[in-house]
């Protein structure tokens, strides 16, 4: 599959969804969102990144405290729903931009901080969207990634990938914690904290988000009914099919 090929995929499945991800709570609220606002608020002159805004709940949170926030993703519909969602509110310093991480139309040097939230694991390059963010950032910015992470263990990340994979086609690969802190360091991106969690994923919210296909839906269900005991310990697999992930916040720096 071609990065073009890619990116109509990830189009085509979130234009169909963007009031989901509006509404959804598991992107509306947590810690890590709260971890953000705490950093990149303390910049009320800042000009600053949301990239994969989806929802904008990123963007809503920090317009506030900053001067901009560009809300940027690759779905024409996740922004109409943003720019909607931001007249609503009277947030006047947001803007909405198109783009893929890969290839971001913003000059070098252009922001104060950059955050990217439950975005990254649909990228087709993770390794090239961190190198662009990282030129995108001002020397000495923030750079804030949250996303999901794949557990260490082959075994359990394996099953992970694939359940996401069954419910959304648009998914790449949820990242290992030591994965992502090798791509920042090759991007010269200076790590100054890593915080980690468990997120819990309630079933039918999950696959509704996404619309997921009933044929889907079933089987997602077969693996973890099928799994070894040791899985579905790992992720608290309930009898709904509710599980547990892991989740990791990576505040990281552009050295002077």
């Amino acid at each position: 599959m071609t990065e073009s090929d890619h990116h109509a995929v990830v189009r085509q499945h979130y234009d169909q969804r963007a009031d989901a991800y509006l509404a959804s709570s598991v992107h509306a609220a947590g810690s890590d969102l709260d971890l953000i606002a705490g950093r990149v608020g303390e910049q009320s002159g800042a000009v600053v990144l949301d990239m994969g805004c989806g929802g904008g709940h990123v963007s809503f949170r920090l317009a506030p405290a900053v001067w901009q926030v560009v809300a940027c993703d690759l779905s024409p519909s996740m922004l109409d729903t943003v720019a909607a969602e931001v007249a609503r509110r009277g947030l006047a310093n947001v803007v909405t931009m198109q783009s893929a991480a890969e290839t971001l139309p913003f000059a070098a040097d252009s922001f104060a901080a950059v955050v990217s939230r439950y975005s990254a694991h649909h990228w087709r390059d993770l390794a090239a969207g961190i190198r662009e963010l990282h030129r995108v950032l001002k020397p000495g910015g923030v750079a804030i990634f949250s996303d999901l992470l794949a557990p260490e263990a082959a075994l359990l990340d394996t099953w992970l990938q694939s359940v996401e994979l069954l419910r959304d086609p648009s998914h790449v690969r949820n990242a290992r914690l030591a994965e992502w802190a090798q791509l920042l360091g090759a991007a010269d991106f200076a790590i100054e904290q890593i915080t980690t969690a468990r997120l819990r994923l309630e079933f039918a919210s999950w696959v509704g988000r996404t619309h997921t296909p009933d044929a889907q839906v079933q089987a997602i269900r077969t693996l973890q009914a099928s799994a070894s005991g040791e899985t579905r310990r790992y992720f608290d697999v309930a009898e709904d099919g509710s599980f547990s992930v892991d989740t990791g916040v990576f505040v990281a720096c552009k050295r002077l």
